[in-house]
């Protein structure tokens, strides 16, 4: 197996495959009108898992699409790592049995702590959080709500609590090709060193993906670098095995006992965060 697992998108929408930029609804684009298809081909590529959103059930807080995905797996034997409006038990439980590997939980792991905690007696490690950010802060619901929490918080006490694997996106760079939220990634790595973390969200370079892998990242969902032939899967998993796993520039192991720089740097940013709005509540307001 790679250093890092790669998870080619498939995002769908309206019963086709599609990219969003930003998360922005309005600006999907259709690349293919056949999942089945998109994921025959992403096989032939070489891929072992793939990362599906049901972005119709993200909308409706319900998934919409367990009969394609059950598709998508019956012609292709892969692993499928599933989320999108996965917001109670039958839903997850129903997931699995569509075929899915891990489910992926987001708005439900951040509003219901108690539902995520009966995934985690049930599956356990099969159980995977999103930890989706605008800002800093996380954002649920299809990305279209931003909460108080920021990410680096969310994701340490996802941890907390038993969650093994963290998926990480930071939004405002998905679908732009603007590479990947290093800074981000780093801090959460040295933070969380036992944690399964797949980074999303920009990654359009071998170099975006050899820099994850010398980060000690485990996995990269890589989409719109895909879809328009920025980058070549086939090629993309050759580099990830051949990569070396050397400390990144300008990351640097801490010693034990040491807060890690990137960690106490996102803790600075968060409690800044925590300040301003403080201040904001506090000053007085024009009648």
């Amino acid at each position: 197996m790679p250093p890092l697992t790669l998870y080619p998108a498939i995002d769908i929408l309206g019963g086709r495959c599609v990219r969003l930029k930003q998360g922005d609804y309005s600006q999907a684009r259709v690349y293919d009108e056949d999942p089945v298809a998109v994921a025959r081909h992403w096989k032939d590529q070489g891929a072992e898992w793939l990362h599906i959103v049901d972005l119709d059930g993200a909308l409706a807080g319900a998934p919409m699409h367990l009969d394609l995905v059950k598709a998508i797996l019956d012609a292709t034997g892969l692993s499928v790592q599933l989320g999108g409006g996965l917001r109670t038990e039958p839903d997850v439980e129903a997931a699995f049995a569509a075929g899915a590997a891990r489910v992926v939980l987001g708005t439900a792991a951040a509003r219901e702590p108690e539902l995520l905690a009966g995934c985690l007696a049930r599956w356990n490690e099969c159980v995977a959080v999103s930890v989706d950010s605008r800002g800093g802060q996380i954002t649920v619901a299809g990305w279209l709500e931003v909460l108080t929490e920021s990410a680096f918080s969310f994701a340490q006490r996802m941890a907390r609590v038993g969650v093994r694997t963290l998926i990480v996106t930071n939004v405002e760079r998905d679908g732009m090709l603007a590479g990947g939220d290093t800074a981000g990634l780093a801090g959460l790595r040295a933070a969380l060193p036992e944690t399964r973390l797949i980074a999303a969200g920009g990654l359009t370079s071998l170099d975006d993906l050899r820099w994850l892998v010398a980060a000690g990242v485990d996995g990269a969902v890589l989409g719109r670098a895909l879809y328009e032939g920025v980058l070549d899967l086939a090629e993309a998993l050759r580099a990830v095995r051949e990569a070396p796993p050397e400390a990144p520039a300008g990351v640097e192991k801490p010693a034990d006992g040491e807060t890690p720089p990137e960690a106490e740097s996102l803790k600075e940013a968060e409690a800044s965060s925590v300040a301003e709005k403080v201040e904001e509540a506090e000053a007085p307001h024009a009648d």
